[in-house]
């Protein structure tokens, strides 16, 4: 198979911005959902780096301890927001929504997903969900409960947590419509010759996720229902003033939220085996094994929502059970990991950005996932819980994890997604300072948390390790800054790409799944021919990347 020669591609077929509003494109539509997706980004990065400021020294610095008069904006509602944006705005959509919907279809070699209306609905779902939010942010009283909305502080706060909840509730149609659209397009429309065990492995982790996405978003839609009827209505639900029982809510929301961690997380690893297989130049270690292990992370996420519930009051033989199933989900965890170290022996490895981040990846992920195993453990998790360490953990998982590998999964397909080749060298430079600012942030929080630092604290003047806990502060603040710079440095060159940056071959890695076969960027209906899958993805010792 050839790659298309032609000047149309899907950017330029058509002009005009209601050409874009009302496009069916998967590829444009996955375009969309970037430029929103990342403006998200950058608006829970804000309150980011805001929260660190505030940190760097005892007392408070920039935000009124509690909501004065004139005070709109309080150390609460500032963490809150950070984390609200950054789950639900950002790091659950991201990927799916991204590269999902770039990708996945021509990887499957088929001109749109099963459903392009649909998909074209589920962004503007995402839109009008997003919108909510904002309102609820800027025109409302904003929200204080911490992303997690939990009761019964949320149903007797005078933020504008109901308004706040509804655009979550909204969102997750979004996300349910999108991994429907993904799930019918794996089943029905893959090329023909494209068995299961041909797909790439992208495509595995994005199938995996969908069921997620599926299964688990009507249960928070759900929640959120019940909780915006509490606040609304007064029925005891959840509030004990009312009759209700708020460790319900718990139950309900992490029965979600842990599933949810998989929607974050299976999408970064299944980036990770494209990055790993391609920029090794090596056959796919243990393809079937981790395209099980995928699916088994799936249906492991269900059955360990209690293990953030170990202080909650439940019982010890319940603990003990989820205990036992948070350390069993590493195994098929690990299985991804050993498969990608193996895949990287003795390959032809490329230094490039792509395997930088795939490389950060396994470090900074392989520390996030122990560190779980840490708090999976009674005898641990008690007196680490509501400190720093679960911070520092969580953000190893989520930024160390999905992050990083959205990071290196943009900086993969960009030369696919727009044409254009950015600097290696500007690559590399901003790399260096995502790997150390993000270190720098959170390691050191993972001695703040040992050393007894409770998490949603403002002013931690007057501990008894005052001193200790503003050292550590200062020096994850820094990080912070360092990492801010690095994502100034990967817009600034990414944005240059596309000005000046040289046009992009069809294959600028040497991969061998279909996104390679064709042009870059594709035409409008992907290929100029109707593909037929002759070889696997990761068939390197068979098939010279020239030849697809």
């Amino acid at each position: 198979m050839s790659a298309a020669d032609s000047n149309t591609n899907y950017i330029n077929h058509t002009k005009g911005i209601m050409s874009w509003l009302l496009t069916v494109d998967h590829k444009r539509i996955g375009l969309m959902y970037m430029i929103v997706v990342l403006s998200a980004f950058a608006a829970g990065g804000f309150f980011a780096v805001a929260i660190r400021l505030e940190l760097f020294a005892p007392e408070m610095q920039i935000f009124p301890a509690a909501p004065t008069e004139g005070a709109s904006w309080t150390y609460n509602k500032a963490f809150t927001l950070h984390g609200a944006i950054m789950v639900f705005l950002f790091i659950i959509p991201s990927i799916p929504a991204i590269l999902g919907n770039f990708c996945l279809p021509i990887m499957l070699g088929t001109k749109d997903v099963a459903f392009p209306r649909l998909n074209l609905a589920s962004w503007y779902i995402y839109m009008i969900g997003a919108a909510i939010c904002l309102y609820a942010i800027f025109f409302g009283n904003s929200v204080d409960t911490g992303w997690t909305f939990y009761t019964p502080y949320s149903t007797s706060s005078s933020s504008s947590v109901t308004m706040m909840t509804f655009g979550v509730f909204v969102l997750g149609f979004s996300s349910i419509l999108t991994g429907m659209n993904f799930v019918v397009t794996v089943h029905k429309m893959r090329a023909p010759g494209m068995g299961w065990f041909e797909m790439p492995l992208f495509v595995w982790g994005i199938y995996a996720t969908a069921l997620i996405q599926i299964l688990a978003t009507p249960v928070l839609a759900i929640t959120l229902l019940l909780l915006i009827m509490e606040t609304t209505f007064g029925i005891g639900i959840f509030d004990p003033a009312n009759g209700g029982d708020p460790v319900l809510f718990q139950h309900f929301f992490w029965f979600y939220s842990h599933p949810a961690v998989y929607i974050m997380i299976l999408p970064g690893m299944a980036v990770m085996s494209e990055l790993i297989a391609v920029h090794s130049h090596r056959t796919i270690f243990g393809y079937k094994l981790i395209a099980y292990s995928s699916v088994a992370i799936a249906f492991l996420g269900f059955l360990v929502w209690g293990h953030h519930m170990f202080v909650s009051g439940q019982s010890e033989f319940i603990s003990l059970l989820f205990s036992f199933i948070t350390f069993l989900i590493g195994v098929p965890t690990a299985i991804k990991l050993f498969n990608w170290m193996t895949t990287m022996y003795l390959g032809q490895i490329s230094w490039n950005t792509p395997m930088l981040y795939a490389l950060c990846f396994m470090v900074t992920f392989t520390i996030g996932g122990l560190t779980g195993v840490f708090l999976g453990a009674l005898g641990m998790d008690i007196p680490l819980h509501d400190t720093y360490f679960v911070v520092a953990h969580f953000h190893y998982v989520m930024m160390g994890g999905t992050v990083i590998a959205f990071l290196g999964g943009l900086h993969h397909w960009w030369p696919k997604i727009f044409g254009k080749m950015y600097s290696e060298f500007w690559g590399k430079i901003g790399f260096v300072f995502i790997f150390l600012g993000f270190n720098m942030t959170f390691f050191s929080q993972f001695i703040l948390g040992q050393q007894g630092m409770p998490r949603r604290y403002a002013d931690y003047a007057g501990f008894e390790k005052t001193q200790l806990f503003e050292t550590y502060h200062q020096f994850s603040t820094v990080g912070s800054l360092i990492l801010a710079v690095g994502f100034i440095i990967i817009l600034i060159y990414l944005v240059h790409s596309l000005i000046a940056g040289k046009k992009a071959p069809a294959n600028p890695w040497g991969g061998l799944s279909m996104e390679w076969a064709t042009s870059s960027p594709p035409p409008a209906h992907n290929f100029l021919e109707d593909p037929v899958c002759k070889h696997g993805p990761y068939d390197y010792d068979k098939v010279r990347p020239e030849d697809i």
